[in-house]
């Protein structure tokens, strides 16, 4: 495409418009690319297949050794494949773009769901007839009355299932108090790549037959807890190697059979690198991703976590094994990046599927956190960048694709090279890296309670999360609370104008009734806490319930603790475990800005009546265009405004104190989290007009964000009123998203990244959480509206991943235009 654009452009831009992209002397993985990138995924059935089949056979033995045992079956039988052209080995589906099952999760689903896959208007699959048949009659009909999601609908009482669900059997969220743990058998995670790296898994392997040899046989906790536990774990590295194997046997018959002598060469190297790892440690860069890749693959055979599997600190890592090709001259600089290039372009086809509505509609987009981690600190507080940090920078600016997430950690001593290469790649305008704060991270989970040598070895997980992988575990999906909700509860008594009649909330009373502020408020919080109190009810019973139906035994065995205690990471409790739980506050600009209009207009300037607001809101503003105006010209958080920003503090606060509670009960921590990914627009179809402005059924605010179009003071406002909002004096609080757009304009060129520079060290300094910018212009993005085809590579940042504009609902790309496009700072 061609295309003459009367504005500056962002480099994405450019190479879209001018239709042409540098492969920069690496033809290959932009040959893969193209074989598949704009696919409809498909389904592949086999991991539910054989999944089931090991399962129905162990009924009555110990979970996890049951898992491990299935794990085997699978790596014994699922068609094994190499992707042409590929340098790598490993898929877990058919070619092209898939997806897989997990029927323990969400099996009740599919008579309903699958043979309209391809019919859905988001997250569209495939899935042919016949195998659609062979779910229904081997899968389906196992795992019926026996999923997570059906225990879960039947264990939630009346009182918590009526903000739960809209019917009887759970298949629809009603946004209000969302569980998120029947759609993923686990949070985000990261595994210890480096354990196997360096050991392999037969040594891992051999460790575990040497504590099974030492058990006491008089000892019936030893015999009936830890026995089976460690039997999983050799099956579990038997699996692995066996389907690693299998791999190496195939590369050996590909090559047999090309008449190609350069891919007969490459499918050689492959197969011997195949032979060796992960069973055995790896040598060389090729080996050591070759090893990676398996281990990170077969994790998600194994379960699904949210978003998939993570990669760690790749940068850390793997620079020992780059260091070493270097030096002994088996690759440069461009194979290396070819080789990752390979890997990034096998974790684009695996697509993370959701047969579940509601997670459909909370992951626009095939939505994906495979977060590789870069810069940050060692484990003794020195600045960890390196050689290999620039390489996966560069890597991103040059090979045009949504995967991998990159995940940049950033301290107060990041070196300026760094952070100039960081500035350079967001100027790319493809949403890459996310930015995530080590000055906020480190004090506050060290004052949890952290081990600092772990802490400062962190990996970025999931969308904003971060992981310790040998510490951390806590492993249940958590609660999403549409806080929104609690202000029209205020307004309506108790309903929600989308339900109708139907009391979901407190009764407080009429407020046209309230005569003060201090009412109004009073009532407002009695919702708050009400939601947040049937929440954390609702996630007691998640993790009460989902150790009888998940285990990890591969997760497991790469974990420290988990093999010192012989408990599955799935456990409810393992001893010196560091668990995080919390719950997600979604439409937090929202409600700061609908109170902070309430308390100017009505209680303190006497500009608008109670009753008028109630009426303008009901008309959704229509023939009430001066109270709109008005509304909208009220205190907005989001513009270092301190009446707004008290009371975003404020809210923050009785959230915090309410999670301290529940925090000391459950022996746990109870964090308070602003991070919605795309559930703010589905959460926004329930909620009418509010007193910001918003008309009815949009999207809410999204994370720690200002609303759409309220921040008007620029982007360091925005950094200033998420500093001013956070109760630094609390611990029970954890990652806050905020989406920063920039037009291309105002960054462009050297002085432009010195500007981003310079607003990443203040961000720094705040000590926030997280940052990640959209370099667009609004422009381009109505543009891609009307000519999609044009703009089908058009990249934008979501919520803690990018993803290609021209797949969102129209509610998401609405969402995304709307959000303010600052000019300057």
């Amino acid at each position: 495409m061609t295309t003459n654009l009367a504005y500056q452009l962002s480099p994405q831009e450019e190479r879209i418009a001018a239709g042409a992209i540098d492969q920069h002397d690496r033809p290959r993985p932009f040959k893969i690319l193209d074989s598949f990138q704009g696919q409809t995924p498909a389904i592949d059935i086999e991991r539910a297949l054989y999944f089931t089949r090991s399962m129905r056979q162990t009924e009555g033995q110990p979970l996890t050794l049951r898992w491990a045992k299935a794990l085997k079956h699978i790596a014994e039988n699922i068609t094994v494949r190499i992707t042409d052209d590929q340098l790598l080995a490993g898929r877990a589906g058919q070619p092209g773009r898939y997806g897989i099952l997990y029927p323990e999760i969400d099996g009740d689903f599919y008579p309903i769901v699958l043979e309209n896959l391809h019919q859905r208007q988001k997250n569209t699959f495939n899935i042919s007839q016949a195998d659609a048949g062979v779910i229904a009659s081997e899968v389906a009909s196992f795992w019926k009355g026996k999923t997570f999601h059906e225990h879960l609908n039947q264990a939630l009482p009346d009182y918590l299932r009526g903000v739960t669900y809209t019917d009887s059997k759970g298949l629809s969220s009603k946004f209000v108090v969302s569980e998120t743990s029947s759609y993923r058998s686990a949070l985000q995670w990261v595994h210890d790549y480096e354990k196997v790296l360096k050991r392999g898994l037969l040594d891992i392997q051999n460790e575990m037959k040497e504590k099974l040899s030492l058990l006491d046989k008089n000892s019936v906790i030893d015999q009936v807890d830890k026995k089976p536990f460690y039997e999983a774990m050799v099956t579990v590295c038997d699996a692995v190697m066996i389907w690693a194997a299998r791999h190496a046997k195939l590369a050996s018959q590909q090559a047999a059979e090309t008449s190609d002598e350069t891919r007969r060469a490459e499918l050689l190297k492959l197969a011997a690198i195949c032979e060796r790892v992960p069973a055995y440690p790896a040598r060389t860069f090729h080996e050591a991703l070759q090893s990676q890749w398996f281990i990170q693959l077969f994790s998600r055979i194994e379960q699904k976590a949210s978003a998939v599997i993570s990669n760690g600190r790749m940068d850390q890592y793997l620079y020992p094994y780059y260091l070493n090709d270097l030096k002994a001259g088996i690759s440069n600089d461009n194979d290396i990046k070819e080789l990752l290039e390979c890997l990034w372009v096998e974790m684009a086809q695996f697509v993370d599927l959701y047969i579940n509505p509601t997670g459909n509609e909370f992951n626009e987009a095939y939505a994906h956190w495979e977060a590789v981690t870069i810069g940050g600190q060692t484990k003794e507080g020195h600045d960890a960048t390196n050689d290999l940090t620039y390489l996966f920078l560069e890597s991103k600016r040059e090979f045009p694709l949504n995967y991998p997430d990159l995940a940049a950690r950033i301290h107060a001593r990041s070196p300026q090279r760094y952070l100039m290469e960081v500035a350079k790649t967001i100027q790319d305008g493809s949403g890459f890296p996310k930015l995530i704060n080590d000055e906020e991270i480190i004090p506050l989970y060290s004052a949890k309670g952290a081990p600092l040598p772990e802490l400062l070895d962190y990996s970025v997980s999931g969308c904003t999360e971060v992981r310790m992988p040998n510490r951390d575990t806590y492993t249940s999906g958590c609660v999403y609370i549409n806080f929104a909700a609690a202000i029209e509860f205020v307004l309506y008594n108790g309903r929600l104008k989308k339900y109708g009649p139907e009391i979901i909330g407190l009764q407080t009373g009429d407020p046209r009734d309230f005569q003060s502020w201090d009412r109004f408020y009073q009532a407002y919080q009695a919702q708050h806490l009400n939601l947040l109190n049937k929440a954390l009810a609702q996630q007691y019973v998640v993790d009460t319930i989902r150790p009888e139906h998940f285990a990890t035994p591969l997760a497991s065995v790469l974990h420290d603790l988990c093999v010192k205690h012989a408990k599955d990471l799935q456990s409810p409790r393992i001893e010196e475990g560091f668990d995080i739980s919390y719950f997600e506050f979604l439409g937090y600009g929202t409600v700061v800005d609908s109170l902070a209009a309430v308390k100017k207009l009505v209680f303190e300037d006497k500009k608008l009546t109670m009753t008028e607001v109630i009426e303008a809101l009901e008309a959704d503003f229509v023939g009430y265009e001066p109270v709109l105006a008005l509304l909208k010209g009220a205190p907005k958080y989001g513009n270092n405004d301190p009446y707004a920003d008290s009371i975003a503090r404020e809210i923050d606060l009785i959230s915090q104190r309410r999670a301290a509670v529940a925090s000391a009960e459950r022996g746990i921590n109870v964090d308070l989290r602003y991070v919605p990914i795309t559930s703010h627009v589905p959460f926004g179809r329930v909620i009418s007009s509010t007193p910001n402005g918003r008309k009815a059924w949009t999207p809410l605010s999204d994370g720690s964000s200002a609303s759409h179009g309220a921040d008007r003071q620029g982007p360091t406002a925005v950094m200033l009123s998420n500093h001013y909002s956070k109760n630094y004096q609390l611990t029970n609080r954890a990652s806050r998203l905020l989406n920063i757009k920039l037009s291309p304009s105002c960054v462009k060129g050297e002085d432009g990244a010195e500007k981003i520079v310079g607003l990443v060290r203040a961000w720094c300094d705040l000590k926030l959480w997280h940052m990640q910018f959209n370099i667009i212009n609004k422009q381009t993005l109505l543009e891609a509206q009307k000519n999609p085809d044009a703009w089908c590579g058009l990249l934008v940042r979501i919520a803690g991943y990018s993803a290609y504009f021209c797949d969102l609902s129209s509610d998401l790309q609405s969402d995304i235009i709307e959000r303010t496009e600052h000019a300057g700072f």
